[in-house]
């Protein structure tokens, strides 16, 4: 039986942390891709450090009716096209400093054609539908801790890095650099959130702080007003621990401070740790990798539960073998609720996306469409849908039909 009261803690990092940065780069890759073709192949991995970005990887590309040589030029193309792409993006983040620079920082591509062994297994043909990425297991989870249906520790680590980056793009916070990380420490009752236990943040800075030099008081007097207003009332108390900058200063930072990867956050992406993952990470590749699409349609279907009241909690996980359209395997959770068979929502679920082949799936949430870079930082879930088709997995569409089943 689950533990109805405990203490737990999620961590995440804002978007100039370096393996957000190398993420950041990788989705511009995907959407730069996607763009010039909605069926491109790719997988970029990007490294990013002092002065210096690195992309690495296996692309494909191709224009309607085109011949192998000629998708192969426009592939070229596409690659060669790149670099003022990730700059920008660069750019965005707010990288202009001495040892990162959206400018200055040394460039270097090492994409190439996909491998054609690879192709022949994701292709669809006339004898068979569009096949699995790569085998392996993906999952998906949802609660009703909080409004998005995240837990809330993950939630509000990322809503504190989040607001402390519209001070710091608005220009309402100068002293701020991009580079930072938050931790969240709840106490649970019952099941629920009671009590913050501890807040940690860790934020690059300038030198001075409001033209005054720094101290870790003066620190935590600049960021705790933003930091207590993405809590509800009553949730921090006398009690909770507050740790802003404990080592002390944070003026080096970003790549110039630390190596970034991209894929290195996958908790950080998903859930926190209050669900398995299969291990896959999500940037740098499209929709035709299960790791990424199966994972988002498991969130997507794991959502739908909980908003329809079917349970508190729900993970789903479903399992893929490459070059393989059907699932190998589908599981549901519903941690103790009987309001349904998960028996019969693991047989009903799958149909509801075309019987989540990746086809379906891409099909059914729309992603074959450049709406990746969004994703790269503060979460691939508990995000809105947009106007421009980003986030489609977070939709609670399915909440009327799944009502009819219980």
């Amino acid at each position: 039986m689950a533990r109805a009261n405990y203490v737990f803690t999620s961590e995440s990092v804002s978007e100039g942390h370096p393996d957000k940065v190398a993420d950041r780069i990788s989705d511009t890759v995907v959407d730069a891709f996607i763009e010039a073709d909605p069926e491109a192949r790719v997988a970029c991995e990007t490294m990013v450090t002092t002065n210096r970005i690195i992309l690495a990887g296996e692309v494909r590309a191709g224009r309607p009716g085109g011949s192998k040589a000629e998708n192969k030029a426009f592939t070229k193309e596409v690659i060669a096209s790149l670099q003022p792409k990730v700059r920008e993006a660069v750019k965005d983040i707010g990288y202009a400093q001495k040892g990162f620079h959206w400018q200055k920082a040394k460039y270097a591509c090492y994409l190439h054609g996909q491998s054609a062994h690879i192709a022949q297994g994701v292709d669809s043909n006339a004898k068979k539908d569009e096949g699995a990425g790569d085998q392996g297991i993906m999952f998906g989870y949802a609660c009703s801790e909080t409004p998005e249906m995240m837990p809330a520790t993950l939630q509000y680590s990322h809503n504190i890095l989040k607001r402390l980056a519209e001070a710091r793009h608005s220009g309402e916070r100068p002293e701020l650099e991009p580079d930072a990380k938050s931790q969240v420490t709840l106490r649970y009752e019952n099941g629920k959130p009671a009590e913050v236990v501890a807040i940690v943040v860790s934020h690059q800075h300038t030198k001075k702080l409001g033209g005054q030099s720094y101290s870790t008081k003066r620190m935590r007097d600049l960021l705790e007003p933003y930091i207590r207003s993405v809590f509800p009332d009553g949730l921090i108390t006398r009690k909770t621990q507050f740790l802003v900058n404990p080592t002390g200063k944070f003026e080096i930072g970003g790549p110039d401070g630390d190596s970034g990867l991209t894929g290195r956050k996958i908790i950080v992406d998903t859930y926190g740790g209050a669900s398995p993952h299969g291990g896959g990470a999500f940037s740098g590749k499209d929709p035709t990798k299960v790791d990424r699409s199966a994972a988002y349609a498991c969130r997507y279907l794991a959502k739908n539960v909980v908003a329809a009241g079917l349970a508190q909690r729900c993970t789903i996980q479903i399992s893929y073998a490459i070059g393989v359209a059907t699932p190998t395997s589908f599981y549901v959770d519903l941690h103790g609720a009987d309001t349904i068979d998960p028996a019969k929502l693991e047989k009903v679920l799958p149909e509801l996306i075309g019987g989540a082949t990746p086809r379906a799936i891409r099909t059914h949430l729309k992603l074959n469409r450049p709406i990746y870079a969004r994703t790269a930082a503060y979460g691939h879930f508990g995000r809105q849908p947009d106007n421009e088709g980003g986030f489609t997995w977070e939709r609670d569409d399915l909440v009327a039909e799944l009502k009819r089943l219980a």
